[in-house]
């Protein structure tokens, strides 16, 4: 298994959150099930194809006899599957509220015209600076930057790093320090052409 962080984990996030976002659920248990396995064979198809390149034997019977369980197990270790999935039910559940808060900082700007990973990086940034407290601010805000840069376009990373910068000054907790004990998992993987971050949740 590789090492992941809860970079990763916000990825997952993101991706499952812009997911929903197009196509609305009401039980997200199944949702999180198929994602999982989705997750594990795209990992599975890169693995087969860099052992085609090498001419080594391919694994793929193997692979399609995994069930969604054990695949999700062999992607992540259960305490980022659990960020991962805490985020995404947080964000969810408490969507009407996130939205709220986060119009006060969009100068009115309606959520709908934004770009879906504007919107959902922004409504997870908010969850985790204001439901959550389980991160520093600062590192909320530079790993949502990352994510919109990573994900859309630097010009993305300004907007959300604007608006992220207004939030941040109605937080009531110190800015680089959590305030809660983290549930999240303590691992560490850089992904590949990421831009280093200053002050990025390694953990």
């Amino acid at each position: 298994m590789a090492t992941v962080n809860r970079r990763q984990a916000r990825e997952w996030a993101l991706q499952l959150l812009f997911q929903i976002d197009a196509n609305p659920v009401h039980d997200l248990t199944p949702v999180l099930r198929d994602f999982w396995m989705q997750q594990f064979r795209l990992r599975q198809d890169a693995a087969e194809e860099r052992r085609a390149l090498r001419g080594q034997k391919s694994t793929a019977p193997e692979q399609a006899a995994v069930e969604p369980e054990t695949a999700a197990e062999k992607l992540a270790p259960p305490r980022i599957r659990d960020f991962t999935e805490m985020l995404v039910r947080g964000v969810t559940r408490n969507l009407d509220a996130i939205d709220d808060r986060l119009m006060r900082y969009t100068d009115n700007w309606p959520l709908h015209r934004m770009g879906g990973v504007d919107r959902n990086v922004l409504r997870l940034a908010i969850f985790e600076m204001f439901f959550d407290e389980q991160t520093p601010p600062v590192v909320i805000i530079n790993e949502a930057v990352d994510l919109a840069k990573y994900f859309s376009s630097s010009e993305s990373g300004r907007f959300v790093n604007g608006i992220l910068d207004r939030a941040c000054k109605d937080v009531k907790r110190p800015a680089r320090e959590p305030v809660k004990p983290s549930s999240g998992a303590r691992y560490s993987k850089s992904r590949r052409n990421r831009p280093a971050q200053a002050a990025g949740d390694n953990r």
